[in-house]
């Protein structure tokens, strides 16, 4: 038996047999811990280091720095925060000599060959400590370049978010580099210190942060966006602190006809530009400030002053902005005639229609800071990935991956079965948080190279990176409808059935050149599209997709089903023309667990219905014999030596119970007491008396040896893996139980 937690310390001791009560310990202990931190808003430079498809960051300093001569050095510096200690894999790719530093230690430099040829690539890995991490690039310039490409590997799922040094740019986003000069001057023994004025190194630093007096003294739209050729106009968004001094006054000046709103209600309209003083008759609290303008013969933009009772007001940033001093958000330009309400134009989760200056249709625009080439971008900046797959401490708010759409299903429906709308809510606002911006995020990626949120769905190149958390957003909407979650799951399925990749008789699986699990086809994956699929059809009525889904399982049975067990392999690896014939726990409890959401909804009288129902019978029947004294089921489910994992324990009570409730199980009584001895296991040695959630192993990989899963995939506390699906496992137990008390076996 594998022991995690001291029997005096297990919820099972606390709680007994009181299901509520551990559902509503895991709930809380979750949301307790995972508060709803929202992105982080930072000023960004369009003239810094973007990123390319695969997430690097392009540090070609030939086109950056084109006066650099020949032997020059230049340097690219920047700051990476860590919640805990966390290991990632980066890639670089130099175009020239490169050295790389972090913490003032020389990490990696090139050799001759990988500086001349043009297609190195160099995996560098990269230990951060938490706290501030400092990264440090020097590059020369030779006629084989100047420069390098570098970021994390797989971007999109180990995040690596960089922000600028020195005190000038503090919180804003990106890195600096420096200008060229003739010999090195950072290594390490000598380094530039972060924390002090740029200045004080005595390198001219970019991108620039700072407008010549030249632009400072033109009108600050004209100054953002140019000199309109047409008429166009453009929005400024400040906020109004609390005032409590009475009445306000506005004065200022405007360059073209205007309109002010506090709060979405027009106070100000002015019909031509010139300057204004303006008196309101009643006291207005703080509000959300905004200014409406167009252009005239002498400029674009305008200038605000408030003050009440005689005093001048100190005007704030709407939203709080990161590396940014000033108080006004600025978009434009948009149509001249462009009728969008007030309220509408003052949020960061929605773009706004532009058009250029000469007043045509030129797609949508953003919020600008009043800096050179600078704008407002959010970030997801909570919980981040290692290389081993767990997140550390801090809060998963925010993130769209597929543990965490486990998460968000296992919230819904505890909340339903304890009664808890707050916990509904909470699993609302973080589905939510990533579908408001699921345009803006499309938009960032087009305009960056490399989206800054919702990575894994703007960038979905797999079922890992939309099946999960798609289907607890359709969840969300089945219970709180949603107008964003349909138009979403409409690309999540036009993914999977139009462009996934799939064998010649139309199975799923995974094809990635030079990837290690390129042509295999994984257990995993009838989650990442089954579930997924199942309720799409319910939300849209369009039957075929569950047909779909049904396929799937029939035609993954016949490469991964295991007969002579009645268990699954984990993966076919079509590279070698075979199953790994290694029955990962987790990789059979994703089968089931899924198998058992789509009998659910499948029509009586659907033709593999019956298939379908022999696959989860043979199914459950093989993974039962296997189940150990103490109710948990091992990593490797036919391994004695294997230690025992709590979330494919979870998934096998929760399809369980379901087979019993739902009567796809014959044999009643021994899956009903499977399941209570999986659930008892979990509550005595997996869930503790703070609901922390133990035994849990950390995301896989696949091997052909079992030695893999039992030695080297360990188990982490708290992993998002197992917490979403202790919470499911708990609510089919209750219901099994409230339908065992209703004399359903004595029917």
């Amino acid at each position: 038996m594998t022991v995690y937690i001291d029997s005096r310390n297990s919820a099972r001791y606390a709680f007994g047999d009181d299901g509520q009560q551990i559902l509503n310990l895991l709930a809380r202990r979750y949301v307790g811990a995972n508060p709803p931190i929202p992105f982080a808003h930072r000023a960004f430079s369009r003239q810094g280091m973007l990123q390319n498809e695969e997430g690097l960051y392009d540090m070609d300093l030939s086109v950056k720095l084109p006066q650099a001569a020949h032997g020059d050095y230049a340097y690219v510096y920047g700051l990476v925060w860590s919640d805990n200690e966390r290991s990632i894999d980066c890639n670089l790719e130099p175009i020239g000599p490169i050295r790389l530093y972090m913490n003032d230690q020389l990490l990696f430099r090139t050799s001759a060959v990988e500086e001349m040829d043009p297609d190195a690539r160099v995996v560098v890995p990269m230990l951060f400590s938490p706290g501030w991490n400092r990264i440090l690039i020097e590059a020369r310039r030779t006629p084989a370049g100047f420069g390098c490409r570098f970021g994390a590997d797989e971007a999109k799922v180990r995040i690596l978010n960089v922000l600028a040094p020195f005190a000038s740019r503090e919180g804003s986003a990106g890195w600096v580099y420096s200008e060229p000069v003739k010999a090195p001057r950072y290594g390490v023994d000598a380094w530039p210190d972060e924390q002090q004025e740029e200045a004080a190194t005595g390198l001219n630093w970019l991108p620039r942060t700072n407008w010549t007096d030249d632009e400072a003294a033109v009108p600050n739209l004209e100054r953002l966006y140019g000199r309109p050729e047409a008429r166009v106009a453009g929005y400024g968004w400040a906020r109004l602190p609390i005032t409590g001094a009475g009445p306000l006054v506005l004065e200022g000046r405007v360059f073209g006809p205007a309109s002010v709103w506090i709060d979405g209600e027009l106070v100000l309209s002015l019909s031509e530009a010139g300057t204004f003083r303006q008196s309101l008759t009643r006291s207005i609290g703080s509000g959300h400030l905004l200014v409406r303008t167009e252009n005239g013969p002498q400029g674009w933009g305008f200038e605000l002053n408030v003050s009440a009772g005689g005093k001048p007001i100190v005007l704030e940033q709407p939203v709080h902005v990161h590396g940014y001093g000033g108080a006004w958000l600025y978009a434009g330009p948009v149509a001249a005639n462009g009728e969008v309400s007030a309220s509408a134009v003052c949020q960061t989760s929605e773009l706004l229609p532009c058009v250029d200056l000469n007043g045509r249709s030129a797609g949508y625009t953003y919020w600008s800071l009043d800096a050179p080439d600078t704008r407002l971008r959010p970030f997801y900046e909570n919980a981040m990935l290692s290389n081993k797959w767990t997140t550390g401490t801090a809060t998963n708010f925010g993130r769209w991956d597929y543990p965490l759409g486990v998460t968000m299903y296992g919230l819904l429906r505890t909340s339903q079965a304890i009664g808890s709308d707050e916990l509904s809510e909470y699993a609302l606002s973080h589905i939510r948080s990533c579908t408001d911006m699921y345009d803006y995020a499309l938009w960032d990626k087009a305009e960056y190279g490399f989206p800054s949120i919702n990575h894994q769905l703007v960038l979905m190149k797999m079922l890992d990176n939309c099946g999960s958390f798609g289907s607890a957003m359709l969840e969300a909407h089945l219970r709180a409808g949603d107008d964003n979650f349909p138009r979403i799951a409409d690309t999540i399925v036009d993914f999977m059935l139009k462009r996934l990749e799939r064998k010649e008789d139309g199975a799923f699986f995974r094809l990635s050149e030079g990837e290690y699990f390129d042509k295999t086809m994984w257990a995993d994956d009838l989650y990442m599209s089954g579930p997924f699929l199942t309720r799409y059809a319910i939300v849209s009525g369009k039957q075929e997709v569950m047909d779909e889904a049904a396929r799937q399982f029939l035609l993954y049975r016949g490469y991964l089903f295991m007969e002579d067990q009645q268990i699954m392999s984990h993966v076919h690896d079509f590279k070698y023309g075979q199953a790994t014939r290694v029955p990962w726990g987790r990789g059979n409890g994703w089968v089931l667990f899924s198998l058992s959401e789509l009998l659910e909804h499948l029509p009586k009288d659907h033709e593999n219905r019956e298939a379908l129902l022999d696959f989860f019978q043979s199914m459950c029947d093989g993974v039962a014999r296997l189940q150990s004294d103490s109710g948990l089921w091992r990593q490797v489910l036919n391994e004695p030596e294997a230690y025992e994992e709590a979330s494919c324990t979870a998934m096998f009570a929760y399809a369980f119970a379901r087979g019993v409730r739902f009567g796809w199980l014959d044999d009643e009584a021994r899956f009903t007491e499977s399941a209570h001895k999986a659930w008892r296991g979990l509550t005595s040695v997996a869930i503790d008396r703070s609901g922390n959630v133990h035994g849990v192993c950390s995301g896989s990989r696949y091997s052909f040896s079992p030695d893999y899963y039992m030695y080297d995939l360990r188990t982490v506390v708290n992993d998002n893996h197992g917490i979403g699906i202790m919470m499911l496992a708990g609510v089919e137990v209750s219901l099994l139980k409230s339908w065992l008390g209703n004399g359903a076996l004595t029917k």
